[in-house]
């Protein structure tokens, strides 16, 4: 019995019967040979950490544009934040935690530059529509690797699909995932913005802050505690209906007065149009994307769709340095000229 399958078999004697066990995977796409110290999922999350558009995470937007200031989240602080905290619940209620990791840290590879500001600009200008959901879940089978992809089990590509809010996850470790990213960008989101000044916590009604704490670290911690609490020895991932409804009390909140906050979001306007434009460039010029997406097209793929791989995959200062090259007229030099 090699590395491997003792893990296999330490997963079934010792996790809830309600778990997803590795030797119990859909498996993938392509069959592959099984490694003989890694179990499928902690495959799956190596290969996640890996890959280009995880290590792309860390230029990317999560609230604030641009933010001047070095503690405030970016796209990959915020996978990093989903996936300890869904670690933590699944280690309590004895789930699978290596699938956990692998759909955290895989659910927002397919995230624009610019966060939602962008997710918006690109849905509004392709024909066939754009969500990060569906681009995370089309980077992973289809862009990454020269475009074989990683080549992920259904388990992981299934949780990173179904992470949205209204998302149906078909994995309790998928619906930890799902509730751990909402709480986690709430509670993040929250610290950004008091640290940036927009939000203090007189602005959050007294009776949130008793139900759910008087700080965003008690109030992830209520979170947290509820969930793991109300989900024990159960088939199904749940909150108790009072913590859930002040879940949507807050992040209602948050919607109002940061999400939607014209001090907060004065850029994003900006914003979509850098993306807006570049749609445009590239529909009319698609030879001017990069190789592999050159690639794409020569097999039959959308252009629409490959011009919103290659604009999804940017980095927030890579498309303004794109958009600068294509729109900003350069001033003229002699090289090697004096005054």
């Amino acid at each position: 019995m090699n590395i491997r399958e003792q893990m296999e078999k330490r997963e079934l004697e010792l996790l809830s019967p309600y778990a997803s066990h590795s030797i119990h995977s859909k498996g993938r796409e392509r069959e592959e040979q099984e490694c003989d110290i890694r179990t499928v999922y902690q495959r799956d999350r190596d290969r996640i950490v890996h890959c280009k558009a995880f290590r792309r995470m860390k230029d990317k937007t999560q609230v604030f544009l641009s933010p001047q200031g070095d503690h405030y989240r970016n796209r990959l602080t915020h996978t990093l934040e989903v996936s300890q905290t869904a670690r933590t619940i699944a280690k309590a209620l004895s789930l699978n935690e290596d699938l956990v990791e692998a759909i955290a840290l895989g659910h927002d590879l397919g995230h624009t530059p610019f966060g939602h500001a962008g997710e918006r600009a690109l849905n509004r200008v392709c024909p066939l529509g754009f969500a990060h959901y569906k681009q995370s879940v089309r980077v992973v089978e289809r862009l990454e690797k020269n475009g074989e992809g990683l080549n992920l089990t259904w388990e992981v590509r299934d949780g990173i699909l179904n992470h949205r809010t209204s998302g149906k996850p078909h994995t309790l470790e998928g619906q930890v995932v799902r509730y751990c990213d909402k709480i986690s960008y709430i509670h993040h989101d929250m610290d950004d913005a008091q640290r940036a000044g927009i939000i203090t916590e007189d602005d959050i009604p007294i009776t949130l802050r008793m139900l759910l704490g008087a700080t965003t670290r008690e109030r992830l911690n209520t979170f947290v505690h509820n969930i793991v609490e109300n989900s024990q020895g159960k088939d199904k991932i749940m909150m108790s209906p009072e913590i859930e409804e002040g879940l949507r009390d807050i992040r209602a909140l948050m919607f109002q007065d940061v999400y939607l906050n014209p001090a907060a979001k004065s850029e994003e306007k900006k914003a979509e149009h850098v993306v807006e434009e570049l749609y445009t460039y590239y529909s009319k010029y698609p030879e001017k994307m990069s190789e592999e997406y050159q690639k794409l097209l020569h097999q039959d793929e959308p252009k629409e769709r490959v011009i919103c791989d290659y604009i999804s995959g940017m980095t927030d200062q890579y498309s303004l340095e794109k958009f600068r090259e294509l729109f900003i007229p350069k001033g003229w030099s002699v090289q090697g000229k004096g005054q």
